[in-house]
């Protein structure tokens, strides 16, 4: 299973934007895959990071998907983000 969630979750995307919303939001940027719906995203980040989601928002661009992941008040963003290699 392990394999699969690294196939979902590509990397962390990191702009000035994310940041701010990872310190004001608890939230989280992923470039993930292509094919990957809401809730296979929403599983790969809560095993891979041992967290729990509160809302997962999708855009796609012309490079890729990225999902938006908001974490529950319980879990910091930026405790996940240094682990998700933002840092």
């Amino acid at each position: 299973m392990t394999s699969l969630q690294h196939r979902i979750i590509l990397h962390a995307y990191v702009t000035e934007k994310s940041m701010d919303e990872m310190e004001r939001q608890n939230k989280l940027e992923f470039v993930v895959d292509r094919r990957a719906d809401r809730a296979a995203i929403r599983r790969a980040v809560e095993e891979t990071y041992h967290c729990k989601v509160e809302k997962v928002t999708i855009k796609i661009v012309r490079t890729g998907k990225i999902a938006t992941v908001r974490l529950t008040k319980e879990f910091s963003a930026e405790d996940i983000g240094g682990r998700a290699g933002v840092f």
